[in-house]
């Protein structure tokens, strides 16, 4: 697994949270090439913030993002072509925020890719602003009267926006989150992981770990998944919803595969020379 991490200096701030979604994803690459899962055909992307900092850490090929914008380029990585498995990390603020629309364009269409939200509610890396996922009444640096606004429930959005597979996390629950990335990422269709991940300038650990319970089972409709969804605890663990619904880039090219089938840059030239010679 020590060929998953990079050389680049890792800054994240001692006992991050995101050093545990670290470790959870280089155990889950591990188990999938188990599998049979090539590296190759991993794919990540980020946007920008304290999440995007696993780009650089981790030994997987992919693309940085503008801020919010990794959903886009992710569901373009795997429409350009299918056959890659991409993983795109994002964070409460650039995922649900600067990215929103990315993200529930791409539940909505169910496209096939892996999103893992770092949820540390604040714009950490850019000092503690609040964000779409901030508690109500949070005194941070920005809402000293504290926050005034209530948050997402990013699981419920999720879950009505057209994701087939919705999971909430910890990152101080290491084998669960490693089986359910896993899980995640094996899934055909849009996979959205919650993972809760304390940000220690702003919040402790003894926060999350004296509130985390999990479901007591999986739903079994989407009626029951939103019903629970919006009643539990934003400190419940698990995966809310799966469903197998046909998927962005099967419903687009149906058996075409661009990369598989393409064209030879003869044949396009001639198709053009042909298009250009009629009018």
């Amino acid at each position: 697994m020590s060929e998953l991490k990079t050389n680049a200096d890792i800054t994240w701030c001692p006992g991050c949270g995101n050093f545990g979604i670290f470790t959870a994803i280089r155990n889950a690459i591990t188990r999938l090439e188990e599998k049979d899962v090539k590296r190759e055909n991993l794919v990540m992307t980020a946007g920008i913030g304290c999440h995007a900092k696993i780009f650089d850490y981790l030994n997987v090929s992919g693309l940085y993002s503008l801020h919010g914008r990794d959903a886009a380029t992710a569901q373009g990585i795997k429409i350009a072509n299918p056959s890659l498995k991409v993983i795109t990390f994002s964070g409460d603020g650039n995922g649900l925020g600067e990215g929103l629309a990315h993200t529930l364009f791409a539940a909505k269409r169910n496209q096939d890719i892996t999103m893992i939200l770092h949820n540390n509610s604040v714009y950490a890396l850019t000092t503690g602003q609040f964000s779409p996922l901030t508690e109500k009444g949070w005194d941070g640096p920005s809402t000293p009267r504290g926050s005034f606004e209530k948050p997402f429930n990013a699981i419920s959005l999720m879950i009505e926006a057209g994701a087939t597979f919705v999971a909430r996390c910890f990152s101080g629950e290491i084998k669960h989150l490693t089986d359910t990335m896993v899980q995640a990422i094996e899934h055909e269709g849009f996979s959205f992981i919650e993972v809760l991940q304390p940000a220690v300038p702003y919040h402790e650990w003894a926060e999350y770990r004296d509130k985390v319970t999990f479901l007591d089972k999986k739903p079994e409709t989407k009626e029951e998944a939103l019903t629970i969804a919006r009643k539990a605890s934003k400190f419940t663990l698990g995966t809310f919803y799966q469903a197998s619904e046909q998927v962005y880039h099967k419903a687009l090219y149906g058996d075409h595969h661009p990369i598989q089938n393409r064209l030879s840059r003869e044949t396009r030239l001639n198709k053009i020379s042909k298009i250009l010679g009629s009018k």
